[in-house]
């Protein structure tokens, strides 16, 4: 979330997010099922095209995300082969 430029904080055991006007596109990595999908949304709303990579575990916990996704109107597909980190 921080690399789309929301100010986010680790604090103990919880994570404390703050609103922000806006949120720019930039390459992220889902590292589980929650945040991927929370990366995926966070996408939609940032401006630009933003690449969420590792998305096997999206799959994985939400057989049907892109595909509901798509239904409800967003601009999501599936794209091979993700850059090196």
């Amino acid at each position: 979330m921080i690399r789309l430029g929301a100010d986010a904080r680790t604090d103990g055991h919880h994570a404390v997010v703050r609103g922000i006007e806006r949120l720019s596109s930039a390459p992220v990595w889902a590292c589980d099922i929650r945040a991927g999908a929370g990366l995926v949304l966070a996408g939609l709303c940032a401006e630009g095209t933003t690449d969420v990579w590792d998305v096997f575990h999206i799959d994985r916990g939400y057989p049907s995300f892109l595909e509901n996704l798509t239904a409800l109107g967003a601009d999501v597909r599936r794209v091979a082969d993700p850059p090196e980190r």
